[in-house]
């Protein structure tokens, strides 16, 4: 494909003088500063490749910290001294475009699988022309600034709605492109002018599945309030002397001639409990619906009467086997609402009339028209028979009231899940008026009356359906680690989120590196969760070099003899491959306020500059006060003392030393000409040993420019420019070498080297009482999520400890298989073994009052998540409890499934409902103790 470049863009790009990278960067912030300050909707944005962008940004330095010399300062020397790399040359788009679908170069979309600050980055238009007004290039990507759902979150479309263009006249087709928030007249100003129509004589129609569903009136409502989806079709007719044909053999309503099924109003309401249409399709079985005749039929015959009946014996055997269409990466969606469509309290209560419990003046709620939606799609799935249904209404209503999970990306059915059980609740809340209700602390109560009391502050508040069936209530307990304060409180869930404990363990192999020059460098090897982050990691490794408690590690990835990246706490460990050298740096915590000197090492060796090396590992310590450069040589020499050349004395000195330090070979009380001094020491021996030494520098010390190539040599009376990161190279001689043994520097072990075989490891199996364990489990606070004691008058890292006190008749169990941190996302496909029946939980429910029924649970649905993130595939199984039999519901597929094969790794949402039973809290279900094992 070729791309046409885009250097016209700018008028004035010729214009543009060059700029030092350190002004590049700075003009470019400013700009986006700017602009972000005071975005609106309607703005331009601009996509960029990130690879071209990465480029520019080590270009200038953007994510680098070096130190700045002050006399360089002036020198035009010192852009290309600091710079993190070359200058990059035209921007390059070609690699983020595709032209699939599209009528010419002027129509360039982006592949919908790319993610932002990854693949691509979005940057304002007055920076995109400044960009381009210094590298050229192309081609330009400009996208809108949109608002979206009623809370007018401002982003940007990077993705405009692509629509299939269906002519009437000779079926052909092409691809547009266009906002979902463009009116429907933009819509038909477009197509006519594509198709070289007056628009006068063009009727649109939303074609949908191939299907007329509705004419789209030329008005101001937008096409996303209209309901169109990405890669639908859309019909164009043409008026041909005064008439627009229909098109397809279809009636002029888009309907096929056919029979079809009504249910007659049961009240004067005509949306919650009355009927519900799609297409002509809609009924209520249990609650007195009666066949009619469709308004295409003008008579009815003792044959049709029998279809009509057999087609209402065929809908009722398959009451609940409908799949829901996937309008677009939605399958995480429909897994979810498929769990709900089937949980028989909701499937009871929006099949009667809810319309009374709407609650539209609810601010915390959607006005009532999210439960709207929702007892909507109830109705139509479970009168549709086995016809999917395309949740296109409810899709809308979801992205105008959480903007979040518009679009066209996959998405976490446990985060849609939390928020419409949330939106439900809040829509159909039977409280009008909530009441303000101060708690009271616990102050040595009886825990039965503590919980009785705020569960009915809680329902005081709170009184809904999702309410009655969804929530339960479990006990809070904070201690204060100081003053032994307790607080108790009893606080409502949804849901539980359940930690997958792992018993897996990865061995790693790390280098520690005394950053004082206390010490030479060792590995260690430890032991650390599989599943872990790099704070298990710091924790082992810390104590495997007996860490003082007045010490830090920094721990970093050496690539190619250079610092590649710091780690932090809560990075996965997922990210550390086999095959990575990763060292710590052993440092003071007093000193963690100073900035940090990172040296790199090359080898001489008779080359030309440009020619020379890295080589090495690079080492790290602290600057106290440095303030030229002899402060930087004597913190080399610190920490480089570790490998000093250990020099022994015959009693003729000057017989026995040698000019290069090393024993003569009549010394007798030499083992070796080499040995190493490990002993903890100042490298000059005393203060004035230093100061006679800072008179001249010995090593060849140069400025790094992250390349290590062109580094500008450092003087002794070089003056330093504090920075955060110092990075220096260290030029070896030959003299080093005679003074230092650098072998300790060279091959780091990899973090862990595999034997000739490797034995294949068994997947991972644990309980789902082991997860419940994992999340009661008493545990100190983060210290990010400090407790302010009231004893105290202090925020402390309190311990908490949860217990379950109530039990909801629906208890949905979240497995926590995702974890996030700020460089990756993973997935944790451990096999975790639920049980299908008699679930009990008794020994968990602290609370004993009888009257609570009993807590044995069955299970009935299942969320399921298969492969990893961003290409990963959601599912569901559900139970018919008429039929007592499991199906799998993929999207708009609906098959059958054996009981025995839905217990799986991929399981993400367990849907459990409480057993009835005779006898109130009597436990005859499996009890944890069975499946200790797993």
């Amino acid at each position: 494909m070729t791309i046409a470049d885009s250097a016209s863009f700018m008028d004035n790009g010729s214009l543009c003088l060059p700029c030092t990278p350190h002004e590049e960067a700075k003009i470019v912030k400013e700009l986006t500063d700017k602009a972000e300050s005071c975005s609106k909707e309607g703005d331009l944005y601009y996509v960029i490749s990130n690879r071209w962008f990465s480029r520019w940004q080590r270009y200038v330095g953007e994510e680098t910290g070096e130190y700045i010399f002050e006399e360089l300062s002036t020198d035009k020397e010192a852009s290309s001294l600091t710079k993190a790399g070359e200058r990059p040359g035209p921007i390059d788009n070609t690699d983020i475009i595709t032209n699939e679908g599209g009528r010419d170069v002027s129509d360039l979309q982006l592949p919908r699988t790319l993610i932002e600050r990854s693949d691509y980055v979005l940057v304002p238009q007055v920076v995109w022309e400044k960009l381009h007004g210094w590298y050229t290039g192309g081609p330009a990507l400009p996208r809108q600034m949109i608002s979206l759902g009623i809370q007018k979150t401002l982003s940007v479309e990077v993705y405009p709605l692509a629509l299939k263009v269906i002519d009437s006249r000779d079926k052909s087709e092409i691809i547009i492109h266009i906002s979902k928030k463009a009116s429907l007249r933009k819509l038909y100003e477009q197509v006519s002018s594509l198709k070289r129509v007056d628009i006068e004589k063009v009727r649109i129609w939303d074609y949908f599945n191939d299907c007329k569903q509705t004419a789209l009136a030329s008005s101001d409502q937008t096409l996303e309030e209209s309901n169109l989806q990405m890669d639908q079709s859309i019909l164009f007719d043409v008026q041909i002397d005064e008439f627009i044909p229909s098109g397809f053999g279809m009636d002029s309503t888009g309907n096929q001639l056919a029979l079809v099924l009504m249910e007659p109003p049961r009240s004067s309401h005509t949306i919650a409990g009355g009927p519900s249409l799609s297409n002509g399709n809609g009924l209520d079985y249990g609650y007195g619906s009666t066949l009619y005749q469709g308004p295409t039929v003008g008579s009815a015959s003792t044959d049709t009467e029998h279809k009509r009946d057999s087609v209402r014996s065929d809908l009722q055997r398959d009451r609940g086997l409908a799949g829901l269409q996937n309008l677009g990466n939605t399958c995480f969606m429909n897994s979810a609402l498929q769990c709900l469509l089937h949980t028989s309290p909701l499937v009871d209560y929006f099949l009667q009339d809810y319309s009374n419990e709407i609650n539209k003046q609810n601010p915390l709620g959607m006005r009532g028209e999210l439960a709207v939606a929702f007892g909507e799609l109830l109705r139509k799935l479970w009168s549709s028979g086995r016809t999917a249904v395309a949740p296109r209404v409810f899709k809308g209503k979801l992205a105008r009231f959480a903007p979040q999970f518009s679009g066209y990306n996959q998405h976490d059915s446990q985060e849609l899940l939390a928020f419409l059980l949330d939106g439900l609740h809040e829509d159909l809340n039977r409280v009008k008026q909530k009441p303000y209700i101060e708690t009271k602390d616990s102050n040595g109560r009886p825990d039965e009356e503590v919980a009785n009391e705020f569960w009915s502050y809680h329902k005081a508040r709170n009184d809904s359906i999702v309410v009655d069936v969804c929530q339960g209530q479990y006990k809070s307990t904070l201690v204060c680690p100081d003053c032994g304060k307790i607080s108790i409180t009893f606080d409502p869930f949804m849901y539980l989120s359940l930690p997958l404990p792992s018993t897996a363990t990865r061995s790693m192999t790390i280098t520690v590196f005394y950053g004082d020059g206390s010490g030479l460098p060792i590995p260690f090897t430890i032991s650390v969760p599989k599943y872990g982050y790099c704070k298990d990691l710091f924790q082992a490794l810390g104590t495997a070099c007996c860490l003082e408690s007045d010490e830090t590690l920094i721990l970093a990835e050496v690539y190619e003899h250079k610092i590649y990246r710091y780690l932090d706490n809560g990075e996965s460990l997922h990210t550390i491959k086999d095959d990575e050298c990763i060292v710590a740096y052993r440092l003071s915590k007093k000193h963690a306020g100073f900035p940090m000197l990172e040296i790199c090492h090359r080898y001489l060796e008779n080359v030309k500059p440009d020619e020379r090396t890295r080589s090495l590992t690079p080492l790290v310590t602290h600057l106290e006060g440095a303030k030229s450069g002899t402060d930087i040589e004597l913190a080399v020499n610190r920490v480089l003392s570790p490998l000093k050349r250990k020099v022994l004395l015959s009693t003729n000195t000057s017989d026995g030393m040698k000019v290069n330090g090393l024993v003569s070979d009549t010394t007798e009380e030499s083992t070796s000409d080499c040995q190493m001094d490990t002993q903890v020491g100042h490298p000059f021996g005393d203060k004035d040993s230093e100061e006679a030494y800072s008179n001249e520098l010995s090593f060849r010390l140069c400025i790094n420019d992250d390349r290590g190539m062109n580094g500008k040599p450092i003087l002794k009376d070089s003056v330093v420019k504090p920075s955060k990161i110092m990075k220096v190279v260290l030029d070896w001689t030959d003299k080093d070498h005679e003074l230092y043994d650098s072998n300790y520097l060279k091959d780091l072990p990899m973090v862990y080297k595999p034997g000739l075989t490797v034995k294949k490891t068994k997947q991972e199996s644990i309980s789902l009482f082991s997860c419940l364990d994992a999340f009661l489990k008493e545990e100190p606070l983060g210290p990010e999520d400090m407790w302010y004691c009231p004893g105290c008058k202090e925020h402390r890292q309190a311990t908490k400890k949860l217990d379950l006190w109530r039990l909801p008749d629906i208890i949905v169990f979240h497995l926590k298989r995702f974890s996030y941190s700020r460089f990756l996302k993973n997935k944790l496909d451990t096999f975790v073994n639920f049980p299908i029946h008699n679930l009990d939980l008794s020994k968990y429910v602290k609370n004993k009052d009888p009257s609570g029924g009993a807590n044995v649970y069955e299970l009935y649905a299942i969320s399921n998540h298969y492969g990893g993130l961003g290409g990963g595939h959601y599912s569901a199984y559900a139970k018919l409890v008429e039929e007592d039999r499991w199906y799998h519901f993929d999207d708009a597929h609906v098959t059958p499934v054996s009981e025995g094969d839905i217990v799986t790794s991929a399981a993400y949402l367990l849907f459990y409902q409480r057993v009835k039973t005779g006898k109130p809290n009597e436990p005859t279900g499996e009890s944890s103790t069975v499946h200790e094992d797993f």
